[in-house]
């Protein structure tokens, strides 16, 4: 795989798909910039080489077709303010307007495409779709890892048209990062899991269960673990289908010697609300009419006691409803003992999608080893799956 560092741009027009998909606040304002941040380095290095650099991207889920409040036009006024120049803006990511712009496209300038996700083919992997978008670069530069599980036209069909394809620092520290946990984890090693859903982890806590010494399990998905151990939720998050799952899991645990810890206590609430009555319950039994929505102060300190004295962590996942003030204490704390077990010297990677957020809202960002900006591909990529994405550029 060519990596950046090995690659000259001097010259070249790289395409350069990146992964501006960020969220916008209702009016149209980037609320978190991590993703934007995040792949500046890559952007410098093509330019400061001597070359172009044609960006492309998708925005949000748009259903049938432009629509205003996914334009990437929404992100010019960042990408001017970070690199200090104008850059140009197509209103299409084909066509003519697109091909008149790049091949215009001078040494040390910018063009950001309007959102590959406006053309239906970009998701179907269409080939026409991707050999169009192709015509515009003289490189193709794949930075954007969040998107690296899907076999999308601009994210792995594209690279077959190119000579030179090139991985982007985002894409190289993502696997890097990912190998190192993975592979060469120093010990004692110990996952967080939170989250709602058993069924969205049950693969990559499979595979964590012959790595890990601790595996801590948090989130909705821990009332699954409860009533598989005979204990009642009340109307907690329940996925009543996964608990034969739970319980194999709790069986492996035992096996491989894990130490798989649960909640001891949580917040519960009578309604799915910030402002709901709330109260402190103990143990297992959730009483009928009562949810639970984040972890105790008991949960708290049993779990930041085991983070601190790890040598490598992996968080992926809330450990409540942390959209919430009152149950984002327990998500809250948790990435404060990741912090404090960074400062002893851990290596922690946070990965992507809500456990990023409740890190870079903290404001802990720079005070951990790795934030990655992928969530589905990280998980698919620790699963031990082929990421389309990463397969393009090795191809």
């Amino acid at each position: 795989m060519k990596t950046l560092d090995t690659f000259n741009f001097a010259g070249k027009k790289a395409l350069v798909r990146v992964d501006f998909n960020v969220p916008l606040d209702d009016n149209n304002h980037i609320t978190d910039d991590t993703r934007l941040k995040a792949v500046i380095p890559t952007i410098n290095k093509i330019l400061k080489d001597g070359g172009s650099a044609i960006l492309m991207s998708h925005l949000g889920r748009p259903k049938a077709g432009p629509e205003e409040k996914s334009s990437l036009r929404h992100i010019v006024a960042y990408l001017n303010e970070a690199f200090k120049t104008e850059v140009k803006f197509a209103n299409d990511c084909i066509g003519a307007d697109a091909t008149a712009l790049a091949t215009s496209l001078q040494p040390g300038q910018i063009l950001l495409l309007e959102n590959l996700r406006f053309y239906k083919e970009e998701e179907k992997g269409d080939e026409a779709f991707a050999e169009k978008l192709s015509k515009l670069g003289d490189v193709y530069v794949n930075d954007a890892f969040g998107t690296a599980h899907r076999a999308h036209a601009s994210t792995a069909v594209i690279a077959k048209f190119f000579k030179d394809k090139v991985c982007g620092y985002v894409m190289q520290a993502e696997l890097d990062n990912a190998k190192k946990v993975l592979e060469k984890a120093d010990k004692p090693f110990t996952a967080i899991m939170g989250g709602s859903k058993v069924s969205d982890k049950i693969l990559i806590i499979e595979t964590l269960l012959s790595k890990v010494d601790n595996l801590i399990i948090a989130g909705g998905m821990a009332y699954t673990f409860f009533k598989a151990l005979g204990g009642s939720v009340g109307t907690s998050l329940l996925q009543e289908d996964q608990i034969p799952t739970a319980l194999k899991v709790i069986e492996i645990a035992k096996q491989k010697g894990v130490n798989l810890m649960l909640p001891v206590d949580n917040m519960i609430a009578k309604e799915f609300s910030n402002d709901s009555e709330r109260k402190l319950n103990t143990g297992i039994i959730i009483p009928d009419g009562w949810m639970g929505l984040d972890i105790g102060p008991e949960s708290i300190k049993k779990f930041s006691d085991v983070i601190e004295n790890s040598k490598t962590v992996l968080w992926n996942g809330p450990t409540g409803v942390f959209e919430f003030p009152n149950f984002a204490h327990g998500t809250f704390s948790v990435a404060e003992a990741v912090v404090r077990a960074t400062k002893k010297g851990a290596f922690s990677l946070i990965g992507g999608g809500d456990s990023a957020s409740a890190i870079n809202n903290l404001g802990f960002g720079n005070d951990v080893s790795y934030v990655s900006t992928g969530g589905g591909a990280l998980l698919e990529y620790m699963e031990g799956k082929t990421l389309p994405g990463v397969a393009a550029l090795e191809a």
